[in-house]
């Protein structure tokens, strides 16, 4: 076997349907967020603007955060120096843990490296601890909850996204004495739309299950401390698990599930991906915390950004443009062809210096291709005009349909 021949094949698969993914390369520069500096491939540089991060907030330029990195660094030196088994525990993990405990009101907290790897090693780790645990899983979920769930062992369940009848019935099939665990988010990232986490908090009280809700597109921006959704609607006591990320919202980088104190012992105590990794460096987590602490007052910030996201979609919708609107802070525009995704995508770069990646299969069924916004506080609103004016001038440009309107 020619093992060039076969990767060479795979990639140009992707080439030829559209969805070869490229990376941008962008410099952010601190204190001009969104603004960064783009290096095209001839080693040219412009400048743009990024309309798909996922720094929500600008805490990753915040000076609290910076300073208590420094700080950090400054004390402790760059990395963690082993496991959180073996040396990489610090003061300043305990603390990131404790802040996080305290903003899902919940008896502990337990990092990881990525909300990724804690949601894999987490629903990975379950059916060791409850023996026949049958998960149910949404099936829109990230691909994070669907790997742990998928190698865990275990039997699952897919349900309908946000069909409660679905969910019903699948639980209805099951035993009645059989341990289970509904699996959803509060926020489903491609379209923005929001998990209906009470009525399944009913639903998992009536057949016994525990709950496992990813609130990743949402800790920070939602909920009167920024506890997400379930904070938001006074729900958090009735989710047994709860994921974030400190990557998005905080600005910085880890993740974490929030728990009992027994939950997060037993998950410490027999999670491969978390026993086996190295922790955190110190002056990330002390970052993290510095975020989380602060977000747990700035009501300002938070208001702010869902006035950015209001705003834009507002406008886009007055251009007629096939906005997906959901009420959350996600703001997709649906193209539904990979090629053209990719070309407007290209368009808005080399032209009007707005960066927005094309979303293109496998993060999306094929056919709801879609170009995803993701407004901050600090677009101001030149920014957002600027967008306007480049999407109304390209829209057209590249033959797509302004009345197909997704949501």
């Amino acid at each position: 076997m020619s093992y060039d021949t076969a990767l060479e094949t795979a990639i140009n698969r992707l080439h030829e349907e559209g969805r070869y993914r490229t990376f941008i390369d962008v410099e952010r520069s601190r204190g001009n967020y969104p603004d960064a500096v783009w290096t095209r491939e001839d080693g040219s540089k412009s400048d743009v603007t990024i309309w798909c991060g996922n720094d929500y907030l600008g805490m990753g330029q915040h000076p609290v955060v910076l300073a208590a990195m420094h700080e950090a660094l400054d004390a402790t030196g760059a990395g963690s120096g082993g496991t959180r088994n073996i040396s990489g525990t610090t003061v300043y993990h305990k603390r990131l843990e404790a802040e996080l405990a305290d903003l899902h009101q919940k008896q502990a907290a337990l990092l990881f490296t990525s909300a990724y790897i804690a949601n894999d090693a987490t629903l990975s780790t379950l059916p060791k601890l409850f023996p026949g645990l049958v998960i149910l899983s949404d099936s829109l979920n990230h691909a994070s909850m669907i790997e742990g769930i998928r190698r865990n062992g275990g039997a699952k369940q897919v349900f309908k996204h946000n069909d409660l009848d679905d969910l019903r019935a699948k639980l209805e099939a099951l035993p009645a004495n059989a341990p289970k665990l509904i699996a959803f988010e509060s926020i489903y990232s491609m379209d923005g739309d929001f998990g209906p986490i009470e009525a399944i908090c009913d639903l998992a009280d009536e057949f016994g299950a525990l709950t496992y809700c990813d609130e990743v597109h949402a800790v920070g921006m939602y909920g009167p401390r920024g506890g997400g959704v379930a904070e938001r609607d006074g729900l958090m006591d009735r989710i047994d698990i709860i994921n974030g990320t400190l990557a998005k919202a905080y600005g910085v980088m880890g993740g974490y599930i929030a728990a009992s104190a027994k939950m997060c012992d037993a998950i410490r105590s027999y999670a491969p991906g978390f026993i086996f990794t190295t922790s955190l460096p110190p002056a990330v987590a002390a970052g993290a915390a510095a975020s989380v602490k602060h977000l747990k007052t700035d009501h300002a910030l938070r208001e702010a950004h869902q006035q950015g996201a209001a705003a834009l979609k507002l406008r886009l919708k007055g251009l007629g443009l096939p906005l997906i609107d959901h009420g959350s802070h996600i703001v997709p525009v649906h193209v539904g062809d990979p090629v053209k995704c990719k070309m407007i995508s290209d368009m808005l770069l080399d032209e009007h210096g707005i960066y927005v990646q094309p979303i293109n299969f496998p993060t999306v069924p094929r056919g709801t291709e879609r170009l995803r916004f993701t407004p901050s506080p600090v677009h101001n609103p030149a920014k957002v005009d600027a967008l306007v004016s480049a999407l109304d001038a390209l829209w057209g440009q590249c033959a797509l349909n302004r009345a197909d309107i997704a949501g």
